[in-house]
């Protein structure tokens, strides 16, 4: 698929833009730097005004107090168990995203409402605990050459479930998940009949507004000024939050339950 959203790789980055990225990883929490960071360092000066921006509600801990909440309404599509062996790699990447989309769901999302002139006139953004970030390895994001066509496909095939028939962002869990390609064959099967009968859809959709109207309240602890670039940061962030950080908040959660269940 094409990639509307260029992004600097990790690998690449240098100077202050490097030193942002070691910031977000040591500040999140996790090994890698999530797409939409990486695609908000091609504009200029967009990546420092908006990690400024959010930055406080993640050492605050009032992302963290959201998702906690959160969590305990959030809908869960029901999958078929996906407990047995697996490579590491498998429940590291489901752990890493799990803990890491969230996360980033809450304060990209009150950065979204901040621009929009959005933000709830009710309600106080809490400060909470930090919730653990998992410490593991990722293996490397696989591209279309790292892996076998069919694999791939999956991977292509995975990434519109609950999502528009042609995303325009490739979810990077996938691309992380492809170096295990037995359990992405297994996943594909598992997601299949809720995505066939619309439960996958409704509940993306409702943990989504659920999150935005939770987000609104948090965008108060945002007092950094919009910059020149605010429409394009805007219509970026916004790209992420509706749809690929969007959907796969639920579809991590329900894998890793799924990932817990014991077969009949």
């Amino acid at each position: 698929m094409k990639e509307p959203f260029p992004a600097i790789a990790e690998a690449s980055a240098a100077g202050g833009t490097a030193e942002l990225f070691a910031d977000i990883r040591a500040t999140v929490g996790v090994r890698v730097v999530n797409l939409v960071w990486r695609h908000l360092a091609t504009l200029d000066g967009a990546l420092p005004w908006a990690w400024q921006a959010v930055k406080p509600l993640y050492l605050q801990g009032i992302a963290d107090r959201a998702v906690v909440d959160f969590r305990r309404a959030m809908t869960v599509p029901k999958l078929g168990s996906l407990a047995g062996s697996e490579p590491a790699s498998v429940d590291a990447v489901l752990a890493s995203y799990d803990h890491s989309n969230t996360v980033n769901l809450f304060a990209l999302s009150a950065l979204v409402a901040r621009l929009r002139d959005d933000v709830a006139a009710e309600g106080a953004a809490e400060q909470g605990p930090r919730l653990p970030a998992p410490d593991v390895d990722l293996p490397p994001l696989a591209s279309e050459a790292d892996v076998s066509p069919e694999t791939w496909q999956r991977v292509l095939r995975l990434n519109r479930f609950g999502d528009r028939a042609e995303p325009l962002i490739l979810a990077s869990m996938y691309r992380h998940l492809a170096h295990a390609p037995a359990f992405l064959q297994r996943l594909e099967a598992a997601l299949t009949p809720a995505q066939a009968d619309g439960s996958l859809d409704r509940a993306v959709l409702a943990n989504r507004r659920s999150a935005y109207q939770r987000a609104r309240v948090l965008g108060q602890a945002i007092a950094t000024a919009p910059p020149v670039l605010a429409e394009r940061i805007e219509a970026s962030v916004s790209a992420f939050v509706e749809h690929a950080i969007g959907k796969m908040v639920t579809i991590c959660r329900a894998t890793r339950l799924a990932r817990e269940a014991v077969s009949s």
